[in-house]
């Protein structure tokens, strides 16, 4: 017996509606997490050692400074939905909205205070 339909079929969409998206976007937020991850660890390597003047020269420059940016909006928003799947398969009612909601905020806050010690550091 076939639980979807023809036009949810062609739609992508699965029975909980969402299914799709929220691979394709783990999926593709996974990809750029391979090509940011190697780049960044690269360039933090550098900093290693130095002074506090090297550490902001590096992160003054704007490839550096938006691929931190970019890393941490990535990893952070990777990071809630993965928890929100894991939460999702182990938790009902009530207490699954209220641990997806946690998980959203520290993900959200991680994001704000990342983006704010960049600033920082970079100007």
């Amino acid at each position: 017996m076939r639980y979807l339909t023809t036009r949810k079929r062609a739609e992508g969409l699965g029975s909980a509606r969402a299914g799709t998206e929220h691979h394709m976007a783990m999926t593709s937020s996974g990809w750029a997490l391979l090509v940011l991850v190697p780049v960044l660890v690269f360039v933090l390597a550098r900093t290693i050692g130095g002074s506090l003047e090297d550490v902001r020269q590096t992160f003054a420059n704007p490839f550096v400074a938006i691929l931190t940016a970019l890393f941490l909006v990535v990893g952070m928003r990777h990071f809630a939905k993965g928890a929100q799947t894991a939460i999702e398969d182990y938790a009902h009612g009530g207490t699954r909205t209220a641990l997806v909601m946690l998980a959203n905020a520290i993900s959200y806050l991680t994001i704000a205070a990342g983006l704010y010690a960049l600033i920082k550091l970079a100007l």
